[in-house]
């Protein structure tokens, strides 16, 4: 029986007196099984049926968040299916009849502002204090003062009612010498003064002349665009033709590969214990992924080169639970290295632009070609712009991140329309890239699954972009829950215009929910932990999955991009985190 097969018919959806974030996250299941069906073991679906929502509190079946698109429940879809597939995993080890998998729908919007919640001794993101405590990986000064960070800003162009996005989050360098501003304006520090000095640049070019420069200084950046507009570019109608993500095989030949039997050394059996993962990622979607195979007892090691820059904070949040290690893979005793780790490992997770590694010599094809005589391999590839190999996606190549694929696909649009506003708005909170991460956390079970039961090695692939298109299939809120929002979240949140700062949005926001909903920041829902790395108590949220008879959570403590040694041995673990 196929996965449509076992799903009821969709209508329009229930009439509900009151909306329930619950349901309408059931309604997202169905929309992701269906969206997904020809990139799915058959034996996912079989767990559907035993997925609970967790809304016992009044919380977590409300609508939190100040936004008009659906993204708790297309989160907590996400989990669940997340759920279905570890539970299908794990009877490939030891049958059971029954898995009853609970999402924890409170966890799950905390999980989407997880990086503006997360703190050391009590400092968030926001505190000055905090850029003392964390290692330096921001090797350009991007983030150093205020005038470089509002360099990743969504500005307008010389038409009105046009406008791009330029980011320089990790290269303020480039990005400001690409619009003729210096790179440095020590005497600008006032925020509005700013906005101002960068958006009267971005302002003397079009949106084509934008595009061309981008394209010539290799910056990521991307023309804001309405759902409609997406969908007429050639992109967008090959993106709006794909599922959420892709699985293909690499190769058939190499054997199945049994999974371990899952240990029960650390307070619980986690189902993808003896699994090596290598994670190639920065910043916020791609180590996501690695934060999740190894909440499901995965050795995740997260390579980054010394020369190559990555924001700071965020290591506190996506690096839990995994080893993290220092090579650059253009120097000849690193690689050496690195292809001794890659020797063992199970799944390579690589959220880089498309063809980084290839040009390194490490495309998903060489590597599988490498293990034809041995062991076969999961290759899960996440982007921004999707469509990597797919004939016709044009944008393919480019450089992105979670803001460009928020204004390229709609997304912002929508935001901005919610807020009253004729022009675009990034929505609070990098929702986009946990959601990604949720997306190919789904895509990798889905290799490694048919690794085990086919052998092969298998090519995986997810986007941003695809995340977003899966969000807005499922529609905005009906109108009386746009009007509640707006009615109940702070004005100054609304008073907010394009070009204010992601992290702007991000605090506005966050103060509002506070207020409305204190229950989410409660220690039922927030984990506390000492990292030796960080030199204090991390507190960030609990993983919002659970599963009948398995354990899902770390052993570890988060620590910062190259703490351990490149290898496999001696990997510690914190008895203790899985109960706490």
């Amino acid at each position: 029986m196929t996965i449509s097969q076992q799903l009821p018919t969709l209508g329009p959806g229930p009439i509900e007196t009151s909306y329930s974030v619950s349901s309408n996250a059931r309604r997202a299941v169905e929309i992701l099984l269906r969206a997904t069906e020809s990139e799915l073991p058959a034996e996912f679906s079989r767990y559907v049926q035993d997925v609970v929502f967790d809304s016992r509190s009044t919380t977590g079946d409300s609508v939190c968040l100040p936004c008009p698109l659906r993204q708790q429940e297309a989160c907590a879809g996400l989990k669940a299916l997340e759920g279905c597939a570890v539970a299908a995993i794990a009877d490939i080890q030891r049958k059971e009849r029954r898995r009853k998998i609970t999402v924890n729908l409170e966890r799950v919007t905390c999980f989407l502002m997880s990086a503006y919640i997360t703190t050391l001794d009590g400092l968030d993101k926001s505190n000055p204090k905090i850029s003392r405590r964390l290692p330096d990986t921001d090797l350009h000064g991007a983030q150093s003062i205020l005038y470089r960070r509002l360099s990743a800003g969504l500005y307008e162009t010389r038409n009105p009612g046009t406008f791009y996005h330029i980011h320089g989050s990790l290269d303020a360098s480039t990005t400001l010498s690409m619009i003729g501003l210096p790179p440095f304006c020590p005497d600008l520090t006032d925020y509005g003064q700013c906005i101002k000095t960068i958006e009267s640049a971005v302002k003397r070019f079009s949106t084509a002349e934008l595009e061309l420069r981008n394209q010539r200084f290799r910056q990521a950046g991307t023309a804001v665009l309405t759902q409609e507009q997406y969908k007429e570019t050639p992109h967008g109608r090959i993106m709006n033709s794909l599922p959420p993500f892709t699985v293909r095989p690499l190769e058939l030949s190499t054997p199945p590969i049994p999974l371990m039997e899952p240990e029960n050394s650390v307070g619980g059996v986690r189902c993808l214990h003896g699994i090596r993962v290598i994670e190639l990622c920065r910043v916020i979607a791609g180590p996501t992924i690695g934060r999740s195979l190894a909440a499901h007892g995965a050795s995740v090691l997260k390579v980054t080169s010394p020369q190559l820059p990555d924001v700071p904070f965020f290591q506190l949040d996506v690096n839990t639970g995994k080893h993290t290690t220092s090579l650059h893979l253009k120097d000849p005793a690193d690689r050496a290295v690195f292809e001794t780790l890659l020797a063992s490992a199970d799944v390579i997770l690589d959220g880089y632009r498309p063809s980084v590694f290839t040009r390194l010599g490490y495309s998903p094809e060489a590597l599988a070609a490498s293990r034809r005589a041995s062991r076969g391999i999961v290759y899960v590839a996440e982007d921004c712009f999707g469509g990597s190999g797919v004939p016709g996606a044009e944008w393919a190549d480019r450089a992105g991140w979670q803001q460009i694929a928020d204004c390229v696909t709609g997304v912002a649009f929508e935001q901005g329309s919610f807020m009253g506003l004729d022009e675009p708005v990034v929505p609070p909170f990098p929702m986009s890239d946990y959601g990604t991460g949720s997306l190919g956390t789904i895509v990798a079970l889905s290799g490694i699954y048919r690794r085990a039961t086919k052998g092969g090695s298998w090519i995986c692939r997810t986007s941003l972009s695809q995340y977003n298109l899966f969000l807005l299939s499922l529609g905005s809120y009906p109108a009386r829950v746009q009007d509640e929002l707006r009615h109940r979240h702070d004005a100054e949140f609304f008073a907010l215009r394009h070009s204010d700062s992601v992290d702007e949005v991000g605090k506005r926001a966050l103060r509002s929910i506070r207020r409305l909903h204190p229950r989410l920041f409660a220690d039922s829902v927030m984990q506390s932990a000492y990292s030796l790395g960080f030199g204090g108590i991390v507190r960030r949220p609990r993983e919002a999955l659970e599963i009948q008879g398995l354990k899902v959570g770390h052993v570890r403590a988060t620590r910062p991009n190259g703490f351990d040694a490149p290898s496999w041995e001696g990997w510690e673990e914190d008895k203790t985190l899985l109960d706490a």
